[in-house]
């Protein structure tokens, strides 16, 4: 699933079978108001490996290996909050439950569109690029 700006990045099936120990997220926060969705969302599994999930300037998905990034300071356009349980998002109810199986779907030119985890449960969450934004649904 390569996306012609930011490359193939990681490839995700490699969470099957893996637990996921935290997940880290970060929020953009101005005039004291939280953005309704994450930015960006790190999966830490039982391996210790920590996958990033966001989205492109291309509107293309992101997943590669990354560690979080620290919180920053955008000036006038607020700043960057970077933790665990900042915010609620689908992936909180699923820190210590193993990856069943992961499903990516893709556009012919801008490459990743959508990345879908299931769980043993047959929870599902999807996650996609709307309007630029990084959206997790279930």
């Amino acid at each position: 699933m390569r996306c012609p700006l930011h490359g193939s990045g990681t490839d995700p099936s490699r969470l099957v079978g893996r637990t996921i120990e935290r997940v880290v997220a970060s929020w953009h926060v101005s005039d004291g108001e939280r953005s309704e969705a994450p930015l960006d969302i790190w999966l830490i599994d039982s391996d210790g490996d920590s996958t990033l999930i966001t989205t492109g300037s291309d509107r293309c998905l992101i997943v590669e290996c990354a560690e979080p990034d620290e919180p920053y300071d955008m000036g006038e356009w607020g700043h960057v909050e970077v933790g665990e349980d900042l915010g609620d998002h689908p992936f909180l109810r699923h820190m210590g439950d193993t990856v069943a199986t992961v499903e990516e779907f893709a556009h012919p030119v801008t490459g990743r569109i959508r990345l879908e985890i299931g769980f043993a449960d047959g929870d599902r969450i999807r996650a996609d690029c709307w309007a630029g934004d990084l959206r997790l649904t279930r």
